[in-house]
C-alpha cells in the first residue's frame, strides 16, 4: 500500500496539502475546526473532492469562526444545502453546525479547542475515538484518526524518509511528546 507521500506526488492539490498542511501542527480554534469539518466531509468521498472545495467550504461556513457557525439557524443551513461549492449532504452540513456548537462549550471550559485536545493527550487511537464520539456528532473512527494525524496529535502523517515529515519535528507536535510505544499508521488519505 502506498504512503500519502507517494500519492501526493502525482496530483497538485494532494501535494500542496501534503507539503504545507498535513500533518503540521494547528493552534487556533478556526483552524482546528476548519480541519474537522473537512473530514467529516470528506466521509464517503476521495480527499481530492474536499481539496478542490476546500476555499469554498472556507467561505461558506464564514472563515470557520465558531462563535458566527454555532449560531447558524434554518436559513444558514439552507443556505449551505443549496451551495454547489461545497458537500451538500444534510447530516454533514448539521454536523458542522452542531460541532460548532460543542466546540464553543469547549472553549468556554476549556480556554479553547487546542487546550482540550492537549488536557487529553497523549491518549491511543482508541481513546481519542471514545472521547470524539462522546463529544462530537458524525466522527467516526477513520474520521477521528485523520482529524488527529492531520494536525500532529497521532503519528503517520509522513514516512520518515520524507522531507515534510523532518521539517514537521523541527515544530515538535504533540505526537512527537507521546508515549513512546505509539506506532506510526501508514495509510493514505
Amino acid at each position: 500500500m502506498s504512503s500519502y507521500c507517494e500519492v501526493a506526488r502525482d496530483n497538485n492539490f494532494h501535494q500542496v496539502y501534503h507539503d504545507s498542511e498535513y500533518g503540521f501542527p494547528l493552534t487556533t480554534d478556526a483552524a482546528l475546526f476548519e480541519r474537522l469539518a473537512l473530514e467529516i466531509n470528506q466521509a464517503g468521498l476521495s480527499w481530492l473532492t474536499i481539496l478542490k472545495k476546500k476555499e469554498h467550504f472556507h467561505r461558506a461556513f464564514d472563515g470557520f469562526d465558531l462563535d458566527r457557525v454555532s449560531a447558524y439557524g434554518t436559513r444558514e443551513e439552507e443556505r449551505l444545502l443549496n451551495d454547489a461549492g461545497i458537500i451538500r449532504n444534510k447530516l454533514k452540513v448539521r454536523a458542522v453546525i452542531e460541532n460548532a456548537r460543542r466546540l464553543v462549550v469547549i472553549r468556554e471550559q476549556h480556554g479553547s479547542f487546542v487546550a482540550w485536545l492537549d488536557a487529553h493527550h497523549p491518549l491511543d487511537r482508541e481513546q481519542w475515538r471514545k472521547l470524539f464520539k462522546k463529544t462530537f456528532v458524525f466522527t467516526g473512527g477513520e474520521i477521528v484518526n485523520e482529524f488527529l494525524m492531520s494536525t500532529g496529535y497521532l503519528s503517520g502523517a509522513h514516512n520518515e524518509s520524507c522531507p515534510i515529515y523532518h521539517q514537521i519535528s523541527t515544530l515538535n507536535p504533540p505526537w512527537m511528546r507521546a508515549l513512546p510505544t505509539q506506532k506510526p499508521s501508514m495509510t493514505p488519505k
